[in-house]
């Protein structure tokens, strides 16, 4: 079976973006961050959510098409893609390495080997936070 349409979620470091480059790669599907549509890209501030509406409008766009990969844990937003998706895939990595991995792109962005924004020391604690909460809180809720 050739899926059309994927949903790939999990935790902060759990690797989203990288499983949806390797799937975008194997179907040829073109995948889709939506942390790219979620955060205003076009402010230098770190952590600046884009406009409700200018964010609903992109993803009815991106949902709108005959195929894609959509890789984020947006549930609550997200509903129509878990409903249109043909396969939904919940990586389940372990928080330690997902902490790894979070602290790695924090230093990577902090050091300039990253091109995205750079974070500061309290949007990165507060993003080790939410982590820490994942398993028990919003895994739950993506699940129910």
């Amino acid at each position: 079976m050739q899926y059309r349409k994927i949903h790939i979620i999990g935790g902060p470091g759990s690797g989203k973006s990288y499983i949806a480059r390797k799937l975008s790669t194997f179907y040829n599907i073109h995948a889709y961050d939506l942390d790219d549509i979620f955060w205003d890209r076009l402010t230098n501030a770190y952590g600046t959510k884009a406009r409700e509406e200018d964010r609903n409008t992109a993803l009815s766009e991106i949902l709108n098409k005959e195929s894609w990969i959509v890789e984020g844990v947006y549930y609550s937003w997200l509903s129509q893609a878990f409903k249109d998706a043909d396969l939904i895939i919940m990586l389940t990595t372990p928080k330690w390495i997902r902490h790894w991995r979070i602290s790695k792109r924090f230093i990577r962005r902090k050091i300039g080997l990253s091109t995205s924004k750079k974070e500061t020391l309290s949007d990165f604690l507060e993003l080790v936070k939410w982590n820490l909460r994942f398993d028990s809180d919003n895994r739950i809720r993506i699940i129910f």
